[in-house]
């Protein structure tokens, strides 16, 4: 699945991707690297609305599962099932989120226990980027279930 078609997903199966602006910079096996601009996700204080950027962590570390599951022939729901977002600056203009495993080797175990059970766990991360700094760190616990 290429960015343009992630993106085009999203926003149809996810209309608050649309909402906010989403657009897909990068995806591929190890990274999804979503972007939204500030305008659509606008707080009383002009910056970014917390809940936008919790929301652009989720969509990005959700994407890359999707991707990955798409990428083994697996078919299947995924879901979140909790999450942690730590806020480290605010963001007074575009920002983006930069997903990846929390610990990669635990994919193949993924992938054995969804066969053999119908259902698996896998931590996701993602970084929140803007104006070139850090401005917040998620941690997912994603569920897929076939």
């Amino acid at each position: 699945m290429t960015p343009t078609e992630l993106q085009a997903y999203l926003h149809t199966h996810i209309p608050l991707s649309a909402a906010m602006k989403v657009e897909v910079v990068a995806a591929d096996w190890d990274h999804v690297l979503l972007q939204a601009p500030l305008a659509p996700n606008i707080n009383h204080r002009e910056t970014v609305f917390g809940g936008s950027a919790s929301a652009l962590a989720i969509l990005s570390a959700w994407s890359l599962l999707h991707l990955r599951l798409r990428s083994s022939g697996v078919a299947g729901r995924l879901v979140i099932q909790s999450n942690t977002m730590d806020y480290l600056k605010p963001m007074a203009g575009a920002f983006s989120a930069r997903s990846s495993l929390a610990d990669p080797g635990q994919w193949p175990s993924f992938l054995r226990l969804l066969e053999r059970r119908g259902r698996a766990r896998l931590v996701v991360t993602a970084e929140l980027m803007s104006e070139g700094e850090a401005a917040g760190r998620f941690s997912g616990e994603f569920v897929a279930l076939r």
